[in-house]
C-alpha cells in the first residue's frame, strides 16, 4: 500500500508541474509567435498546448490504473496506464499531422516573398523553451523512473519532442531573419517530423505493455535463479512472464521429489512464491505449479 501511494504521490506532484509549465510556455510562446510573425512558434506553442490536455490524460490514466482490483476486474487496472499512454501518443501525432499540414501548404504556395520574416522575440522564445522543456524531460524523466510509470516516461519524451521542436523553430526563425523566410515553414515541418517519432515510440511502448509481452531475459534468469535457491526445489520446468501495466505476472513450474507429502511440496511452492514476491517488488502475481521428480541421493541438481 505505501509503494502505491508513493507511485501515486509523485505521478500526480510531477503531472501537476507539467501542466504549469506547459500552460505558461503555451501563452509565452503564442504571443511571441502572433508579435514576431512566426509560424514555427506559433506551431511550437500548439505543441505545447498539446502537451497540457496530454499530461491531464496520463494523471487520469495512472489515478485508474491505481485502484485497487474488483469484480469485474481481479486483476486490477494497471493496463489503463497503457491506455493513457495509447491516447497521448494519438493526441501526439495528431497534433504533428496538423502541424505538418500547414508548413506544407506554406511551403507547396511557392512564393517565398509573401512570408514574412520573424522577429526577435520568436527567437527569445525559442531558446526559453528549449531550455523549459529539456529540463521539464529530466525531471519527469528521473521521477518516471523512480516509480516505474510507463505514461509518466511518455510524458518525458513529449518534453523531449518539444524540446527538440524548439530547437527546430529556432534554426528555422534564425535563417528566416537571415534572408531565408522559406526556412521557418521548414523548421514547422522538421517539428512535425519530431512529433511523429515520439508518438511512434510512446505508441509501440503501450502496445508491448498491452499484448502480454515476456520481461527481459535478465528478468527471467534472476526469476529462476531465485526459485532455484529455495530447499526443496530440484529444477524449473517452466517459467513464463507477461508484463501487464507496469507489473509483472509469474507462472511457474518447478520440480520437487515425487517422494515427498503433499503438505510438503506445497511448502517448497510457498517459499517459492514468498522468495519471488519479496525479490522483485514489480511482480504482482505468481503462480507455482510443482512437479514431481526424483530427488538426487549425493547431490542437488539445477534444471
Amino acid at each position: 500500500m505505501k509503494n502505491e501511494q508513493e507511485f501515486e504521490r509523485v505521478a500526480m506532484r510531477v503531472s501537476t508541474v507539467s501542466i504549469i509549465a506547459n500552460a505558461v510556455l503555451t501563452v509565452f510562446k503564442l504571443l511571441a509567435g502572433a508579435l514576431a510573425h512566426s509560424g514555427a512558434m506559433i506551431s511550437d506553442a500548439v505543441h505545447s498546448a498539446s502537451d497540457v490536455f496530454s499530461t491531464i490524460v496520463v494523471m487520469i490514466g495512472i489515478r485508474i490504473s491505481r485502484k485497487a482490483s474488483d469484480k469485474d476486474h481481479p486483476y486490477g487496472h494497471e493496463r489503463m496506464e497503457c491506455v493513457a499512454a495509447i491516447v497521448l501518443a494519438t493526441i501526439l501525432a495528431a497534433t504533428g499531422l496538423g502541424i505538418g499540414y500547414t508548413a506544407v501548404s506554406k511551403i507547396a504556395g511557392g512564393d517565398a516573398s509573401n512570408l514574412t520574416a520573424p522577429g526577435v522575440l520568436a527567437l527569445v522564445a525559442a531558446v526559453v523553451s528549449i531550455i523549459v522543456k529539456e529540463a521539464m524531460y529530466q525531471y519527469t524523466r528521473v521521477n518516471a523512473k523512480r516509480i516505474d510509470s510507463g505514461a509518466l516516461m511518455a510524458d518525458a519524451w513529449h518534453h523531449r519532442s518539444d524540446a527538440l521542436s524548439s530547437v527546430g523553430a529556432l534554426i528555422g526563425i534564425a535563417g528566416a531573419r537571415m534572408g531565408f523566410p522559406i526556412l521557418d515553414p521548414i523548421a514547422s515541418l522538421a517539428i512535425c517530423f519530431f512529433i511523429e517519432k515520439a508518438a511512434y515510440d510512446i505508441f509501440m511502448d503501450a502496445v508491448d505493455k498491452m499484448v502480454d509481452k515476456a520481461c527481459d531475459e535478465e528478468t527471467e534468469s534472476a526469476l529462476k535463479e531465485c526459485a532455484l535457491s529455495q530447499e526443496g526445489v530440484l529444477g524449473v520446468d517452466l517459467l513464463h512472464t507477461r508484463v501487464f501495466g507496469n507489473m509483472i505476472y509469474v507462472d511457474i513450474e518447478i520440480r520437487a521429489d515425487g517422494e515427498e507429502t503433499l503438505r510438503r511440496a506445497h511448502e517448497t511452492a510457498e517459499r517459492v512464491h514468498d522468495s519471488i514476491e519479496k525479490d522483485f517488488p514489480k511482480v504482482k502475481h505468481i503462480m507455482v505449479h510443482v512437479n514431481p521428480g526424483e530427488a538426487p541421493r549425493t547431490s542437488r541438481m539445477g534444471g
